[in-house]
């Protein structure tokens, strides 16, 4: 058994650690209610631009348009894919459970012979995807809590470009997917992967109300519009998953302050047994040396 100093020493050291971890939870906590007023702020655009891009759909070109970006691929040997991952750890379970889903949907692609190219947006995946040895095509670190659009279009530039033709009309990529951690409430982040290119014609088209009239044509709108809608839909996931990493790391923080406060319990009844056993022993030796002066 420890001495009792060295057991008093360890008592302080895990309450000085009880006290940082604790003001890391209150941190996040911040930082996450902010993130999630983030989110919400752009929603409304993004629904809004959701509505419209399910019109242009439809109507654009008699309801077959022939975009590139709406158009699969006869074949598919390239393949994409947007990692998102948090810059930084102490977060839980969530950047070990997104790599872990990136190297599943890797393995899958590479066993049906297709090649997989990253797109890494987070210090951490980009940094999985090196020691992993994989192709990576373009890396954005540091967007910090609350990014601009501005610094998400290196991305979602980089797959589209990577989807439609060249000049010689070949491509990059044959479809485009993006992972990320789905926030679906303070308690549960989980990884989500979804096809991100060729676009999906949203689920309420056809259901129109109002007979829109566009100027320019219905073609050079979609044309201007189609880009936006993909990069609005990389944003929102980029700030699902900031609010993901703080409420993942909010819940981390606050176990790791639970530990510390069990183990604070546990060291302080060890102190407590090791000190009354020193007093037991000397109380002892000092009636054993009283006993052989009598004597």
């Amino acid at each position: 058994m420890a001495s009792a100093r060295e057991i008093r020493r360890r008592i302080k050291s895990v309450k000085n650690t009880g006290k940082i971890t604790k003001a890391m939870e209150l941190v996040s906590a911040s930082k996450m209610r902010r993130a999630q007023r983030n989110v919400l702020a752009t929603r409304p655009y993004a629904d809004r631009l959701y509505d419209v891009m399910g019109e242009l759909t439809m109507r654009s070109m008699g309801g077959s348009s022939k975009h590139p970006l709406l158009q699969p691929h006869p074949t598919v040997t390239r393949v994409a894919l947007i990692l998102i991952t948090p810059d930084r750890g102490l977060c839980g379970a969530l950047n070990s459970n997104l790599t872990r889903a990136a190297a599943r949907f890797i393995t899958e692609q590479k066993s049906q012979g297709r090649s997989v190219s990253v797109i890494a947006v987070g210090k951490k995946g980009r940094d999985f995807i090196l020691r992993a040895g994989q192709k990576l095509d373009s890396e954005i670190i540091g967007l910090g809590d609350a990014p601009p659009l501005v610094d998400v279009l290196p991305a979602a530039t980089t797959a589209i470009n990577g989807y439609s033709p060249d000049a010689n009309g070949n491509y990059a990529y044959d479809e485009v997917y993006l992972l990320c951690a789905e926030f679906v409430n303070t308690l549960v982040q989980r990884p989500k992967l979804r096809r991100f290119l060729p676009v999906e014609a949203p689920g309420n088209a056809g259901a129109t109300k109002v007979d829109y009239s566009y100027e320019p044509s219905q073609e050079d709108v979609l044309d201007q519009l189609l880009p936006r809608f993909i990069e609005v839909q990389l944003y929102q996931a980029i700030l699902e998953s900031i609010a993901s990493e703080h409420s993942a790391r909010m819940m981390a923080m606050r176990n790791a302050n639970d530990n510390a406060k069990e183990l604070v319990r546990d060291l302080t009844l060890t102190y407590n047994k090791a000190r009354q056993a020193a007093i037991t022993t000397e109380i002892s030796e000092i009636a054993a040396g009283a006993t052989a002066l009598n004597q």
